[in-house]
């Protein structure tokens, strides 16, 4: 069977402490590989490493000679895109067209995008007047933060890391990566590819496994890592961020969500409903900017109900290699139990149970993955366990509305704020829509667009800080003031 290993200054290595884990597959729950544990030592190896990659060669390489390597980067995933895609479907057992066309094209363009940032960015400068009348001249530079600790999460888990690695290194930083317990393999891979594009030792750094007294909290206690950077639920950013203040260490969260999604009366009604579909169902619902709570105008409710209702019952589950199938498994058993347990609060708070609620009949080779129906609900208040709380599973509760301000408030009642998915033709009413939501992204008639470029992250207690094109330089760079007397 497969051994997972930790990938520490360019040498894929076995933890020192001997312990490793299974990696299980969400389809059947059967073990597919066993994983190599970091011990506290090897996560010190590997920041290390970094630490003196950082100081050493790669601190040493210009602007122009980073980019290159990162070009190569990308292109070798691309090289290597069938190795990725199995890998990904391995590791989440979602459908092969998610992977194919989003996922893993979006973790090369990842590399490519934040060098092209990094090489063309300005830099400000002031000229100031001095009491003598001869002047100065201020200007600005940007230097790496230093070792830069990566956590990333199970959702969509090479788009995310990479997210997080390619503005780091092209930035100048050095990386120590901990991929999530549940999907160690795409990250693993990605070692390789530093290894043949040539990227010195040392830069791009794996430890495997969990969180609480295991390499994720040795990695966010090091004092040689910093700045931190993480993605997944708000309760564990919290305890990092604990971490992060003994050094005075930044960090850059994107945390839980439970987003909104708006449909107004005189949307393009199919193109709303095929919209909302894929913002609550994709990826079975395990996505961060995923649309949760559904508001739509009463003249259109039943209708739209009844619509999305149907798309839902034509799902396919089944492999990600089985071309009729679009539509997979949730990522453990834990979160299955997790999931499920908010189906059960939700009949027991009284929800009008649309359809789904439980588990799907499979084939017997698949019977014991971690399978969940889609689900919607009507009819529960705004205070109800799955109004208010991130599921984080197939599922949506669906209410009416009547006007623009009782929706709105409706909307950011709520302690998240991530996204949220507007639909309506009047674009006068969208602006003014979007301009009151409390989220830090707004789609408006579609979801999940994403410019690169752009500024990403969430309010309240959805994240701390905005990646994206240039917004990314503000978390993996220090800006030094140089003041020059004329």
């Amino acid at each position: 069977m497969q051994l997972i290993k930790n990938f520490i200054n360019g040498e894929f290595v076995e933890g020192s402490e001997g312990k490793t884990f299974e990696k299980r597959s969400p389809l059947d729950n059967k073990v597919i590989a066993q994983v190599s544990e970091a011990g506290k030592a090897d996560v010190d190896a590997a920041v290390r490493a970094a630490h003196a990659a950082r100081n050493g060669v790669w601190g040493g390489l210009t602007t122009d000679q980073r980019v290159d390597l990162l070009y190569g980067v990308a292109d070798e995933i691309t090289r290597r895109f069938e190795d990725f895609v199995a890998a990904e479907m391995a590791d989440t057992g979602q459908p092969n067209h998610v992977m194919r066309h989003v996922f893993i094209p979006r973790g090369a363009a990842n590399f490519k995008v934040f060098a092209d940032v990094v090489k063309n960015v300005p830099c400000e400068s002031f000229q100031m007047a001095t009491p003598d009348g001869a002047g100065a001249l201020n200007y600005a530079i940007r230097v790496p933060k230093g070792v830069v600790g990566v956590i990333s999460p199970w959702n969509a888990p090479f788009l995310l890391m990479t997210w997080k690695v390619g503005p780091a290194l092209a930035c100048g930083n050095t990386v120590v990566v901990k991929p999530s317990e549940e999907t160690p393999l795409t990250t693993t891979l990605l070692g390789e590819v530093m290894n043949t594009v040539g990227i010195p030792k040392g830069v791009f750094n794996v430890i495997q496994g969990f969180g609480p007294n295991s390499a994720g909290e040795f990695l966010t206690q090091h004092p040689l890592v910093d700045a931190i950077t993480f993605t997944g639920e708000t309760r564990t950013g919290t305890a990092i961020m604990k971490a992060a203040a003994e050094g005075m260490r930044d960090v850059s969260f994107e945390l839980g969500g439970k987003n909104a999604g708006i449909v107004f009366a005189d949307a393009d009604f199919d193109a709303a409903v095929d919209g909302i579909f894929r913002s609550v169902f994709l990826n079975s619902g395990q996505v961060c900017l995923g649309t949760e709570r559904v508001y739509v105008e009463r003249p259109i409710f039943d209708k739209f109900v009844q619509a999305l209702k149907a798309k839902a019952e034509a799902v396919k589950f089944g492999r990600p290699d089985d071309k009729n199938a679009n539509y997979g498994p949730l990522i453990s058993a834990e979160h299955k139990q997790k999931v499920m347990s908010y189906y059960a609060k939700a009949a027991a708070e009284g929800a009008n149970v649309v359809t789904g609620g439980g588990v799907p009949t499979m084939p017997a080779d698949l019977a014991d993955g971690h399978w969940v129906q889609p689900t919607i609900w009507t009819g529960l208040p705004e205070t109800a366990s799955v109004v208010r709380e991130e599921v984080f599973g197939p599922c949506c509760h669906i209410s009416p509305f009547d006007s623009e301000d009782e929706v709105i408030n409706k909307a950011n009642n709520n302690d998240y704020g991530l996204s949220t998915t507007i639909w309506t033709t009047n674009l006068a009413r969208a602006h003014r829509v979007a301009a009151r939501i409390e989220v830090g992204i707004t789609w408006i008639n579609s979801w999940f667009l994403r410019d690169l470029r752009t500024a990403f992250g969430g309010s309240k207690q959805s994240g701390i800080g905005r990646e994206g094109g240039v917004h990314s330089l503000e978390f993996y760079t220090e800006t030094r003031n140089i003041c020059v007397k004329l």
